[in-house]
């Protein structure tokens, strides 16, 4: 591959000169064939905005996307490093302009927050996310100093512009007066507080210049999503980062996971397929319908994968209904059909291979699960853009779009319990998502597999076994 791969040094740290070489940073599986990304430059984003813009809220989000199509990202809050560095704030005093001692500690928070950001990309990191107001000009320029000309990153700012008062409220008093500083505090006082730092901010806040930053690439969020300015876009993760932002709302909302009922092939123990619904299976459709009109969501839609046995699963719920294909089951290729024991009798190897690699690995003539989160990527974002959603799919399908709300690993995602006949309640909040599971109590086999102690190629077969679940 052309380029060189960056090292473990921080050039902002040691004073070092830096290549101009492409620095290639190698994404964490390491070039599988179902690679779907290699990042050219380390990129920095950086938030722009006065306090309760929801610029944390953002943070959060976009890093736990872009971790989810598998880019390795992490977010360097600055109000962490300043917590850690003071422990006793006291009053909205400590932000004043003409306190400078506070001015001094703020600066080297700010610093200590680069430094970590630019030795996490030095090592091996794809994104980092700087989570702090950086409302001056002049606080803009440091960064594209240590990320631009002491390293070879590309650096993006993303603002977020406010002047909603039911919205800056709302962001406040949702996420705000519970945060660390205000702890033990009455909550009328520390909205009173809050809001007074927030008239320090603004006595110097520079918001991005369209003349005067013309040469930065950034976005403008107006109001949450009411419009948006973007400016000199630079690449494709830029692009897809842009589009991210631009589908994504908060709104409050509910969105249900489930998976179809029971099979006949369920409970011969083989997977895939395109068989119908057992009888348990009808019983649960029936009580499904029965949930989604106590529930009486506003405007609700359900989405299906085109398997008969999620549109069967589905047919007694009496509300708008799409098929997509990309919400299908992950394809077993040469498997299909075929019981966990057939798998290992025709084709022990890579039965131990999918053990060793439950993520990566691909099925001979079939998908992985990173084929899978290739593919459910349009389903997430749209899923975003949406109100009120149930999504009637599948176990591997499942697992994907629940390990993008809970922000889960790879290495944990292919092991995400989803039962049969039962709603996964997500309700996304500020600081993430809350995940309720609701059985029907409508019974059904397990279909769920754990790990086996032994992946090796040269287990016998009851070691390869070990962890089926049972089945007629």
């Amino acid at each position: 591959m052309d380029g060189q791969q960056s090292g473990c040094s921080s050039g902002s740290s040691q004073g070092n000169p830096v290549s101009t070489s492409p620095v290639v940073h190698v994404c964490p599986c390491q070039r599988k064939t179902s690679c779907p990304h290699i990042v050219r430059a380390p990129t920095v984003i950086a938030m722009v905005g006065l306090p309760a813009r929801g610029k944390t809220y953002i943070s959060k989000k976009l890093t736990r996307y872009l971790n989810w199509i598998g880019i390795n990202t992490k977010v360097f809050n600055v109000g962490v490093y300043r917590r850690a560095a003071t422990k006793d704030y006291s009053n909205h005093n400590f932000f004043r302009a003409d306190n400078k001692e506070a001015q001094a500690l703020r600066e080297r928070c700010a610093l200590e927050a680069i430094k970590d950001a630019c030795s996490f990309l030095d090592c091996g990191g794809e994104v980092a996310v700087i989570d702090a107001t950086n409302t001056t000009s002049q606080r803009r320029k440091l960064l594209l100093h240590h990320f631009t000309e002491l390293n070879p990153f590309k650096l993006f700012f993303v603002e977020s512009v406010c002047d909603d008062p039911a919205i800056i409220e709302a962001n406040i008093l949702e996420v705000k007066v519970c945060s660390p500083d205000y702890e033990g505090r009455d909550k009328n006082d520390a909205l009173e507080d809050f809001l007074q730092r927030i008239e320090h901010y603004r006595e110097n806040y520079e918001s991005l210049d369209s003349q005067a930053e013309r040469h930065l690439s950034y976005i403008q969020i107006i109001n949450q999503g009411e419009r948006f300015i973007v400016n000199r876009l630079a690449g494709h993760l830029q692009s897809r980062v842009v589009y991210y932002l631009m589908n994504i709302h908060v709104l409050p909302r509910v969105i249900y996971l489930t998976r179809h009922g029971e099979t006949t092939m369920n409970k011969q123990g083989r997977i895939g397929g395109d068989s119908n619904l057992s009888e348990r299976g009808w019983k649960y459709a029936e009580l499904l319908g029965d949930y989604v009109k106590t529930e009486n969501l506003d405007k609700l839609k359900v989405w299906t994968s085109e398997k008969r046995r999620t549109v069967q699963t589905a047919q007694h719920i009496n509300v708008p209904m799409d098929h997509w294909k990309a919400l299908n089951e992950i394809d077993a290729g040469v498997c299909e059909g075929m019981m966990y024991e057939e798998i290992q009798e025709k084709y022990p190897k890579e039965f131990a291979n999918r053990d060793k690699d439950k993520f990566h690995y691909r099925y001979p003539a079939g998908e992985s699960y990173q084929d899978l989160v290739a593919r459910l990527e349009p389903v997430i974002l749209e899923l975003e853009r949406q109100g009120n959603v149930m999504v009637v799919g599948h176990q591997a399908v499942m697992r994907c779009i629940l390990a993008y709300f809970m922000d889960k690993p790879a290495d944990e995602l292919p092991y995400l319990k989803v039962p049969l006949h039962t709603v996964i309640k997500l309700t996304p909040v500020a600081k993430g998502c809350e995940v309720e599971f609701i059985p029907l109590n409508v019974p059904a086999v397990d279909t769920h597999r754990n790990k086996p102690a032994n992946v090796d190629t040269s287990r016998n077969t009851e070691e390869a076994l070990t962890t089926v679940p049972a089945h007629d």
